[in-house]
């Protein structure tokens, strides 16, 4: 029976005392499982995706890789509260801003129709004036 490709990259990565750069992994992987290039272009987004659910790898940044249990957890573990966070508050910063934006919008398009209301009320009442 033949190995995964995520296998193959685990054995890979297992062999080596420090971090692997993704492209290294994946021209192995390809190398070993005998994948053609077409093959390969149409299978290196899905593995990348199956490297990153896999808890046995962690990515170091600058698309280095290694085995998650080579590192300590507070080395590897990213707090999703403050990816999260970022992302919602710049979300809700806009909403807020387009709603600010709104209402002062339509704030001064009321404004100016009170107004135009109230300068013709003024004229008709200044005219009324004029004829007594």
């Amino acid at each position: 029976m033949s190995k995964s490709l995520i296998e193959i990259a685990y054995e890979f990565v297992a062999s080596h005392e420090s971090s692997v750069n993704f492209s290294q992994i994946w021209e192995y992987v390809k190398e070993q499982s005998g994948l053609s290039e077409e093959e390969a272009n149409k299978k290196a987004g899905q593995f990348f995706t199956n490297m990153m659910l896999d808890g046995r790898f962690v990515t170091l940044g600058e698309n280095e890789w290694d085995l998650r249990e080579r590192h300590t957890f507070d080395k590897v573990h990213i707090d999703m509260r403050d990816v999260y966070s970022d992302v919602q508050t710049s979300d809700e910063d806009s909403e807020e801003d387009d709603e600010v934006e709104y209402n002062r919008m339509f704030d001064e398009t009321t404004n100016d129709e009170s107004s135009e209301e109230e300068s013709d009320e003024e004229k008709e009442e200044s005219s009324e004036g004029d004829e007594f």
